[in-house]
């Protein structure tokens, strides 16, 4: 295992973050699960977190000067999820570096993407205590910055039923209704079917899923298309 090497985890920050420590203890904690013995990186995970927010919301800031709240609280929210914060550990080699309990290791917990997540934003707070914040906010610019470049218009990111909601108000149209048709299935396990009305358009679609929102927003998403289609 990685954590047995005599230059772990120095080797890796170096070659994957550009990054020399001076104190190893944040990042032998950093890259170590809550399901191994000794400090582990529950704390640094809560530390990173808030500040790899706030270097984001910096750099989404500047790159988008028009961008209102709602847009890019929308864009930081695609940034910092689980999603990107895994693919670039994932990048990194971060997985192979973890230090993980007997049963972690059986399950293949280095490569869960939730365990990669918080080991991930676990480093950046360990940057943060041991080289800065200037530190910090280069390190991250130099990582996201590619992604933000990348980023698709902030209206894309909206879920459907605000993005038919802020159609049909943009022209004086009433809200859509949403009905329950069907709920099928044990409690635990249940399948919803919704019809979504726009009585306005005089257009009804139907959508299904696992719970009531995603079945709204799958009818929502079906009347979206037929708008476009219509018009």
């Amino acid at each position: 295992m990685s954590a047995q090497r005599p230059d772990w985890p120095s080797r890796w920050l170096q070659q994957s973050l550009g990054y020399e420590a001076k104190d190893l203890s944040l990042f032998t904690a950093a890259l170590t699960h809550r399901s191994a013995s000794g400090r582990n990186n529950e704390r640094l995970e809560f530390l990173g977190d808030s500040v790899l927010n706030m270097l984001v919301t910096e750099l989404l800031f500047t790159r988008f000067p028009e961008a209102d709240e709602g847009d890019l609280s929308r864009l930081r929210a695609s940034l910092v999820s689980a999603d990107p914060l895994a693919g670039l550990a994932h990048q990194m080699g971060l997985g192979e570096e973890l230090k993980l309990g007997s049963g972690e290791l059986k399950t293949g917990g280095f490569r869960r993407q939730s365990i990669l997540a918080d080991a991930f934003e676990a480093t950046i707070g360990a940057v943060y205590l041991d080289g800065g914040f200037d530190v910090a906010r280069t390190l991250v610019h130099r990582l996201w910055m590619p992604l933000v470049e990348a980023l698709p218009q902030a209206s894309a990111l909206k879920d459907p039923k605000t993005r038919l909601q802020e159609w049909l108000q943009s022209r004086g149209h009433g809200l859509p209704a949403y009905v329950v048709e069907h709920v099928e299935g044990e409690p635990h396990a249940q399948h919803f079917t919704v019809r979504c009305d726009v009585a306005a358009l005089a257009v009804s679609t139907h959508g299904e899923g696992s719970s009531r929102r995603k079945a709204e927003q799958e009818a929502a998403q079906r009347i979206l298309e037929t708008i476009e289609v219509s018009t």
